[in-house]
């Protein structure tokens, strides 16, 4: 039996505010920073890679806004005097009966920017807030 293809668009994220919808996440990224050593004394004219730190890319979540929530900007807005509150975020990607296939859990997260819309006076498009999150680790679990 051929594995079963997995849609990307029911989603929740779970981040400590009112609203779990989103629109989009995006930046579940991770990668190795790769290190080019060579010795002095090496007679080859090339270099060694050594595997270096894990890096995380920021993740950003995209959200329709409603009037009376304001939880994107009050959570940027803890930023006082070189500190700011930081939460662990969940984002669960969800089958069709709402339950969890793959979960990431992003540690220690706090928001770095926050987008607000793009306002055109000729556009039907619904107005949309962004806010991208810096976080210190990844763990990514597969439900079986």
């Amino acid at each position: 039996m051929p594995p079963k293809v997995i849609n990307r668009y029911h989603f929740q994220v779970e981040w400590g505010g009112n609203r779990i919808d989103f629109l989009e996440v995006s930046g579940l990224d991770m990668h190795i920073d790769v290190i080019s050593v060579r010795e002095g004394s090496s007679k080859l004219d090339s270099e060694m890679k050594t595997p270096g730190l894990l890096k995380f890319s920021d993740v950003t979540l995209k959200r329709t806004i409603v009037k009376g929530d304001n939880d994107f900007f009050n959570w940027i807005r803890t930023k006082y005097f070189g500190s700011v509150e930081r939460r662990d975020v969940v984002i669960k990607l969800l089958d069709d009966q709402h339950n969890p296939l793959i979960v990431w859990k992003l540690q220690n997260c706090f928001p770095s920017q926050y987008i607000g819309p793009v306002l055109i006076s000729n556009d039907s498009q619904v107005a949309t807030e962004s806010l991208v999150l810096t976080h210190e680790g990844m763990s990514i679990e597969s439900i079986k």
